[in-house]
């Protein structure tokens, strides 16, 4: 029987390995694909019958990592509402644009609860209900009284492939955050996808780094986990942790991790100064939202003895587009975000012509996968969904082996007095510094130029760099036209929520400095 929605597959998936370690709070407590199944049944018929939701609402949730958000979440989507997962450190004032933006019905929290996210709720007479379990054998409770003449409620609705399951924000690169409804067909496709390419299977485990709140994490970590009868473990936490990363990876038999580069960069860090005496045997280690430096590639695969996967993805997709194979599939190609997974994918021009191999366009996809549009956003949508194609805003090539390259996004390109410069490729050379840890390049306004292009970059523990010495290290290796004008040596990169660096940002962050 094959799903066309994820409560389907995972219905499928328990009973199939109904005994086998679907889900572990670091240090805590296990539970079993079967017994995860039952808690989010049970969860989803307490809030069509204590909580009133009805088909269609929209259900905000703010929390950690947590097994409370990994059930609810799935509760929410099983009876037949739109998940809306936030970010639990946004202000008061960004919670209120969230819950109204998305017309959110209830508000979902730990029993500790949030402060910030509580007040918007109230500010907009939004329900705020918290979810706890205390530990495997009890029951999911809710702050909101039931009546146990209609706990099976959820079990008369039919999950449709339409349905509106997932609700996210793009992450605002160019403007005001967009609003993007994901369906049940959406969110299985993807799982399907990231199954297949990585080939998931009941024996695999994983620890999630990232935050539940992104599609990555939840998409690539979380539900293509579940979704193949794997485990996943979450850290005591309810977040990344460096120190208890390698020891929850080592104890949970894991065989695969995923992470942004500058989680990557933390591990690698934590490997220079403080190595585990031995590491997991992992069949890879992939990679995806931002762009990862070749140099950060060999140093994960000659630290860790795993293939580095590279992958593209974005909100819009359901996460995956593009990945680079197992190496039993074919090479991995670094600086390259592999070949299209499950979907179409074409280089376009402006005119909406597809460009031959090795020719620059954007980049456009379109597959069961894709959203069917922004919500309430007529413009973005005309613009998103030009020629049949939808448009991601990247401008990139495929080679001659069908892997898609990457070149930066259409409003990130420098054009430095005409001549179009890649941060991505600049970004490259600096991360090959024998002293930087971190680095990222963007472009500033000029008089002259029009735009000219400067950089901020961290150094290495225990070493230090001055501006002089990475300009002279950019000459030898860039067209004299890409050296950075100027060089900000920091300690600290301003990052998005899942860990993205934006080169706006960035940008802003440092050019308020005097």
């Amino acid at each position: 029987m094959d799903a066309d929605t994820l409560t389907g597959l995972l219905t499928i998936v328990a009973r199939k390995f109904p005994d086998r370690r679907a889900l572990s709070v670091s240090g805590k407590f296990d539970l079993t694909h079967a017994r995860l199944h039952d808690l989010i049944e049970r969860a989803a018929s307490r809030l069509v019958s204590a909580a009133g939701i009805k088909p269609g609402d929209v259900v905000a949730l703010t929390f950690p990592n947590t097994v409370e958000f990994v059930i609810m979440f799935l509760a929410v989507i099983r009876a037949r509402a739109t998940a809306a997962p936030l970010n639990a450190a946004y202000t008061a004032e960004e919670f209120e644009f969230y819950l109204s933006d998305s017309d959110s019905k209830l508000l979902l929290t730990s029993k500790e609860g949030n402060a910030p996210a509580q007040e918007a709720a109230s500010k907009l007479n939004i329900s705020h209900v918290t979810a706890t379990l205390l530990d495997a054998g009890s029951d999911l409770t809710l702050s909101v009284s039931d009546s146990d003449s209609v706990v099976d409620s959820a079990t008369e609705l039919v999950n449709s492939p339409d349905d509106a399951a997932l609700f996210l924000h793009t992450s605002g690169t160019t403007s005001r955050p967009k609003g993007v409804p994901l369906t049940q067909l959406n969110l299985v496709s993807s799982v399907k996808n990231i199954k297949s390419v990585y080939k998931l299977t009941e024996s695999d485990s994983t620890v999630i780094v990232l935050p539940l709140f992104h599609v990555h994490g939840l998409l690539a970590g979380l539900l293509s986990s579940l979704g193949a009868g794997a485990a996943v473990t979450l850290p005591a936490a309810g977040r990344f942790s460096a120190t208890t990363f390698w020891p929850d990876m080592i104890k949970y038999n894991a065989t695969w991790y995923t992470a942004v580069p500058t989680i990557h960069q933390i591990i690698l860090d934590r490997h220079a100064n403080h190595p585990e005496p031995e590491y997991p045997k992992l069949r890879f280690i992939r990679s995806c939202s931002a762009s990862l430096a070749p140099v950060i590639l060999s140093r994960l695969e000659e630290a860790f003895g795993a293939p580095v996967l590279e992958a593209y993805a974005m909100t819009e997709a359901t996460h995956l587009m593009c990945s680079n194979p197992l190496p039993e599939e074919g090479p991995h190609k670094p600086g390259s975000v592999g070949k299209p997974v499950g979907q179409e994918l074409a280089i376009l021009n402006e005119k909406g012509e597809i460009q031959e191999p090795n020719n620059k366009g954007e980049v456009c996809i379109r597959g069961p996968n894709v959203t069917k549009g922004y919500k309430n956003n007529p413009e973005a949508n005309k613009a998103g969904f030009e020629f049949g194609w939808f448009h991601t805003g990247d401008i990139g090539y495929l080679d001659s082996d069908g892997y898609l390259h990457l070149v930066g996004r259409i409003k990130e390109l420098i054009n430095r007095g005409g001549e179009k410069i890649s941060p991505i490729e600049v970004d490259s050379v600096l991360l090959t510094h024998p002293d930087v840890s971190q680095g990222v390049a963007f472009g500033v306004p000029d008089e002259k130029y029009g735009e000219e292009i400067n950089c901020a970059v961290i150094p290495r523990e225990g070493t230090t760099v001055t501006e002089e010495d990475i300009k002279t290290f950019c000459k030898k290796n860039l067209a004299a036209f890409k050296v950075p004008k100027r060089v900000f040596i920091t300690d600290n990169l301003p990052k998005t929520a899942s860990g993205k660096i934006q080169r706006r940002i960035v940008a802003q962050h440092f050019l308020e400095k005097p």
